[in-house]
């Protein structure tokens, strides 16, 4: 499997709207982080986006992955990039 760097990017007039569906993302993020393929995430402290680490077998396999995240579902993300990432010292790379 590959690890992915994935950033969600926010617009600040959805703000109302993701604390409304926040607890479906963040139960959606739990379910992924218990197969195994959600390494780590969470907001950035502005508000603007979030940074989020995933497992997945190649982009096609993650872009299908990410369509299924309620903020994704509502349409409450503004940006979304992800880059394929070789974590090779610190306390991720002992996983890999």
């Amino acid at each position: 499997m590959t690890v992915f760097a994935v950033e969600y990017l926010y617009d600040a007039s959805t703000a109302a709207r993701r604390d409304e569906v926040r607890a479906d993302h963040r139960g959606w993020l739990a379910g992924v982080a218990d197969r195994g393929q959600l390494l780590a995430s969470g907001p950035y402290d502005d508000g603007s986006g979030a940074l989020l680490l995933f497992k997945a077998d190649d982009a096609e396999a993650l872009r299908a992955l990410l369509a299924e995240d309620p903020y994704s579902v509502a349409g409450l993300i503004s940006g979304l990039t992800s880059t394929a990432w070789s974590p090779v010292s610190g306390l991720l790379a002992a996983h890999f």
